[in-house]
């Protein structure tokens, strides 16, 4: 027969669960901020509330896009705005529809789906890339880029997982942008292997005078720390990333002697289809950056040379790490002033390039593939099915999940409070028996 311990004892161990829960509750809202946003939409962003008939402030949205404070948007823009300048955005493809966007976005090609998708940009990111890029700067609303006057040229590689296993459908699309008119290119894209036809590919855009831009990936979508491809193909501009508001390097990237230069990558907010915003950090939205400054450059000085505005955007960029080039950022922080308004010896010359002949001097073959007795097929890596050549090419580009893990951190701390709880309550009853 079981007795129940004295009425004192119970209230205490009434009191001792209650304490208990509330020492758990109060750890779970420290956790977890008030102004969280559950994540319903791709694991991309975390969605920003936006309310863009609001008269009472000026827009969150284009209140919270530090980045322009941070590069000297509103200064450099006295000088050049991009018009003029064409912007090739090879990614998951551009949703021209979005307010930002409207009248930025020029016909383009889709490589995933060729009779055309659903949708224009399934995942979004590239979206959030062309809005960096070049949003609208005609009114107060929404995303502004850094080139607003610039306009984008979309190409569609990767597919509603926001990845894609052929580096020839990247090279293909880097070929056609150069022929349809490109002045720049960005790839916010990128995976761990060489592929030899787009190393041509990205030659075949230097021998036409195109600005080649790439992010160098992000530590938590790499199985190592290895700067991309086509980020450490010589001559293009490997670009990292920084914290927010801050010269700290933003603790996702990857780094090493590839890094050309760095520009903000955390605490971004991004157009989002089909007319949106969310919160986005990844080297994929420094890289846009670059490339925006690279289209106010050449909009500046239309008769540079394709390598005398890659040379420009190094000499002037803020060095920020150890003095002279890093493997951290590079050159340094991209400086749009500075770029615009430096005296800056020509060079004729993009002095990242090792002017090899195009594809094949520092690279191999793309790997799986050898096409047994054919040498030019060896040399060039022009064969093998998706699953030979085993290249992904991805996104640097994900969801600002600072919220999301504290929420995890909270979920397991509340866990491991109420079983703690539990286990006392049923020790201290057992113990008056």
């Amino acid at each position: 027969m079981r007795h129940s311990g004295p009425p004192g004892a119970r209230r205490f161990a009434h009191r001792a669960l209650l304490a208990a829960a509330g020492t758990v509750l109060s750890a779970a809202v420290a956790v977890v901020p008030a102004a969280a946003v559950p994540v319903t939409a791709p694991a991309l962003g975390v969605p920003v509330a936006h309310n863009p008939d609001s008269v009472a402030r000026a827009d969150q949205v284009r209140d919270d896009q530090w980045q322009l404070d941070k590069l000297g948007a509103q200064i450099a823009w006295r000088t050049s705005t991009g018009r003029g300048v064409v912007v090739a955005v090879i990614d998951s493809g551009v949703d021209g529809s979005h307010p930002d966007l409207a009248g930025q976005v020029l016909p383009g090609l889709d490589l995933v789906t060729p009779g055309g998708a659903a949708e224009p940009d399934p995942v979004g990111h590239g979206t959030t890339v062309a809005g960096l890029i070049a949003g609208r700067n005609d009114d107060r609303q929404g995303v502004v880029g850094l080139a607003p006057d610039a306009r984008i040229l979309p190409v569609r590689v990767l597919d509603e997982e926001n990845r894609y296993d052929d580096a020839l459908i990247v090279a293909k699309g880097v070929r056609w942008a150069v022929d349809n008119g490109a002045d720049v290119i960005n790839l916010s894209l990128g995976g761990g292997g060489d592929s030899a036809a787009l190393a041509a590919a990205i030659d075949y855009a230097f021998a036409k005078d195109v600005v080649v831009v790439a992010c160098t990936g992000n530590l938590a979508t790499s199985p190592d720390a290895k700067v991309w491809y086509p980020a450490r193909e010589p001559g293009v501009v490997a670009v990292s990333g920084l914290e927010r508001n801050s010269d700290n390097l933003w603790n996702g990237a990857i780094t090493g002697r590839a890094t050309v230069l760095a520009a903000p990558a955390s605490g971004l907010v991004g157009a989002r289809p089909p007319g949106g915003y969310w919160r986005v950090q990844g080297t994929s939205f420094a890289a846009p950056l670059v490339a925006a400054t690279a289209a106010l450059v050449r909009a500046r000085y239309p008769q540079l040379s394709a390598g005398d505005v890659v040379n420009r955007l190094l000499v002037t960029a803020k060095d920020i790490g150890p003095t002279g080039r890093d493997d951290r950022f590079g050159y340094g922080l991209v400086d749009p002033i500075a770029a615009l308004t430096a005296q800056v010896p020509p060079t004729y010359q993009n002095p990242l390039d090792d002017n090899d002949p195009p594809g094949v001097a520092g690279f191999g073959p793309a790997p799986g593939s050898m096409l047994a007795g054919d040498p030019d097929a060896e040399q060039l890596g022009l064969t093998g099915s998706r699953q030979q050549t085993q290249w992904r090419a991805q996104a640097a580009g994900a969801q600002d999940d600072a919220e999301s893990e504290r929420l995890w951190i909270g979920s397991a701390i509340f866990v491991a409070l109420l079983t703690g709880a539990a286990l006392m309550v049923r020790r201290f009853r057992q113990s008056h028996r």
